[in-house]
């Protein structure tokens, strides 16, 4: 768990269209917010004796002092003060990787439980309130709202009157169809109303009643008046131990994705459960699964800890919902799993490849099931007569749309494509993936692709022409070394792969190749005490985060003296807040950063690459979800927010798994 102060706080994280946010220190502070940026008005406030105060947002005269925050991969846990009573406000998201139906639920749980701490005894009554912005992608969207009945759930949902149900893609963007739910037990406690907020918070506050009707007047802008849904739990007379309300918030969208111009259903309906189903489900199962949660996050927060110390923990649990929500994981027609990215601020692209390879260390250590759902839809893609190029795609579409690559040059030409990357990105990809698992199998299903990939690397991969790599922020670059690093080790990979499936004649090929293009890069880089940024460039130097996968898929490539020498070296280089990208400019990616650190050899030098992260991480001025680009010497944001790659952070503790960390001791 991290009580650290963070740029921005996860609360309700479930996939790029419902992502809630904090961006202040204090809960009360100000309204929470989608990762976007655009306000999602909700409001929760405590009446203690009588006396309201706000907990979340600024609703109310009286606001309850904060006292604590942690934040855990599954949980934010805020701990207030109203008076005489404690209240513990916990932001539940089941995000269980292991559990694939539970992971795709659109759903968060927020409790509420109150103590006294005075030794008295005290009326408590808790409320939230959920607002029709949630539903739109702008609040002029007019909206409508109804109260479904399901046994034993008092609920409701709001959604936009004009249904867009997958009909727009882009970056800038949020969901705008299906609905937004607000359910609370139907267990004689509650009362639930649609009221517009300013009468309905401060109705509620003054007398802790909520209207008997909901208001009618529909459809409306969501911004006219602010409809919202209310719910409020009454916890009674409160004396010598925790009592706890909850309330759950929910998004119900429908469909999830198309691909291939096919609409796809999230992955929690493959078996036929219905929303009604899911919230039923939900309240059921609260204490099971946040029991597993908390089992989860200690389980997961104590095996970082243990590669990288409590720095390395807090940068992990900072970065765990924000990595798994930066996805939609939806179920193919065979029931195979579909879990795409979205590049969010970068340019709305879905299941990029150079996004998947940087956030893989996480899904490699947690379940590998998740990558293969990432890269399988690729290969597929790839082996199809619509992808015609010799190297691998960048991306499947814009979010949510995975109907066919369209960086670049698209479908239809080379121009401003990423063919070194991407190929040597999907060969290492497979391989870990082989790795995790234990056999080669999944590779031989794709075989016609990776062998085709690997001749492309082994022609064009030692010195690369000009072209893009996944910085492409950076502009077009020729004889880039790092790319160099990526092309050999792909192919070196690849001919690992084809030892392991039979392909004798391949496997020696391509090993003899990759053999050879490393002795060549070792002469073409060499400047000095350590390698450049390019082949051509004497003075200039780069990160060379890809050489990682030498050490972790054993591939044996490279000689350990490569690794200590840029070590060495970067340690000269960083500045307050991290190792810059290259010598051009000062900024730098912080995903890159904790790659590069985790090829050091000592513990020390880990640290000292980790620590300038960790200044950052609680001094970054834009209050935005992790921003993983940002200017090393301000600390200022220079692009991208909330993506997937952060899971790249946890690529330390995957390196002392099982599947790496025997594997690297023989390298």
């Amino acid at each position: 768990m991290t009580s650290r102060r963070l740029p921005a706080y996860p609360l309700i994280t479930c996939d790029p269209g419902f992502s809630i946010w904090s961006r202040s220190d204090l809960l009360t502070d100000a309204w929470p917010s989608h990762w976007t940026g655009y306000v999602r008005g909700s409001c929760i406030m405590a009446r203690v004796d009588g006396v309201a105060y706000a907990v979340m947002g600024p609703c109310a005269e009286r606001k309850a002092e904060q006292r604590s925050r942690q934040i855990l991969p599954t949980r934010s846990i805020y701990v207030m003060q109203a008076g005489p009573v404690e209240l513990t406000v916990t932001f539940l998201n089941p995000l269980l990787p292991e559990d694939l139906d539970m992971l795709s639920r659109p759903l968060a749980y927020v409790i509420l439980g109150a103590r006294v701490t005075d030794s008295k005894q005290h009326t408590v009554q808790v409320y939230m309130d959920v607002g029709g912005e949630w539903a739109t992608d702008t609040g002029e969207q007019d909206v409508v709202w109804a109260r479904p009945r399901v046994k034993g759930i008092d609920c409701m949902k709001i959604g936009t009157a004009s249904q867009r149900v997958l009909t727009r893609s882009g970056d800038n963007i949020r969901t705008d169809w299906g609905h937004c739910w607000l359910a609370v037990a139907a267990d004689g406690r509650q009362q639930t109303t649609v009221q517009p907020d300013p009468e309905m918070r401060a109705g509620w506050a003054a007398n802790g009643r909520l209207a008997d009707e909901d208001d009618q007047n529909m459809p409306r802008s969501a911004f006219m008046n602010y409809p919202k849904m209310g719910a409020a739990i009454d916890l009674g007379a409160i004396a010598s131990k925790t009592v706890e309300g909850t309330f759950i918030v929910a998004y119900e969208d429908i469909w999830a994705l198309e691909f291939m111009q096919r609409r796809i259903r999230p992955y929690w309906q493959r078996a036929g459960m219905d929303f009604a189903g899911l919230l039923k489900d939900a309240i059921a199962r609260q204490a099971t699964l946040r029991a597993r949660c908390e089992a989860f996050d200690a389980d997961l927060l104590a095996r970082c800890e243990a590669a990288g110390g409590a720095d390395y923990r807090d940068l992990c649990a900072a970065s765990y919902r924000q990595a798994v929500a930066a996805h939609k994981l939806g179920v193919d027609f065979d029931g195979s799993p579909l879990f795409f990215s979205k590049e969010n601020f970068s340019n709305g692209c879905i299941a990029t490849v150079d996004v998947t390879y940087p956030s893989a260390p996480l899904f490699l250590l947690v379940n590998p099931t998740l990558l293969e759902g990432m890269v399988t839809p690729v290969l597929q893609y790839a082996g199809s007569p619509r992808w015609k190029f010799p190297f691998a795609p960048h991306d499947l579409g814009c979010f949510p749309l995975a109907n066919g690559q369209v960086y670049g040059g698209g479908e239809a030409t080379e121009r401003d494509q990423m063919p070194v990357e991407e190929c040597g990105n999907m060969l290492l990809l497979v391989a870990a993936i082989c790795q995790v698992r234990g056999s080669a199998t999944y590779a031989g299903g794709f075989w016609k692709q990776i062998a085709q990939w690997a001749g492309y690397l082994q022609e064009k991969g030692l010195d690369p022409d000009n072209q893009l790599c996944t910085d492409d922020f950076a502009g077009h670059l020729t004889h880039n070394t790092n790319l160099s690093i990526k092309a050999i080790l792909g192919l070196g990979a690849a001919a690992k792969l084809a030892g392991q499936l039979g392909h004798a004649g391949e496997s020696a090929s391509w090993r003899t190749a990759a053999e050879g293009m490393a002795k060549q890069w070792l002469s073409m880089a060499a400047d000095g005490a350590s390698y450049r940024l390019t082949f051509d460039k004497p003075g200039s130097w780069s990160q060379k985060y890809n050489l990682v996968w030498d050490k972790l898929l054993a591939l044996g490539l490279f000689p350990l003296s490569v690794a200590r020498a840029e070590i060495a070296s970067y340690l000269k280089r960083q500045n307050r807040y991290g190792l810059p990208l290259d010598s051009r400019k000062t900024y730098s990616k912080n995903d890159w950063i904790l790659w590069t650190a985790s090829m050091a050899e000592r513990h020390e030098d880990f640290q000292a690459l980790l620590q300038p992260v960790m200044h950052w991480l609680e001094e970054a001025p834009d209050r935005v979800p992790m921003t993983d680009w940002y200017d090393t010497v301000s600390g200022k944001q220079e692009g991208f927010q909330a993506r997937s790659v952060v899971g790249g952070m946890f690529i330390q503790a995957m390196a002392a798994s099982p599947a790496f960390s025997t594997k690297a001791a023989k390298a």
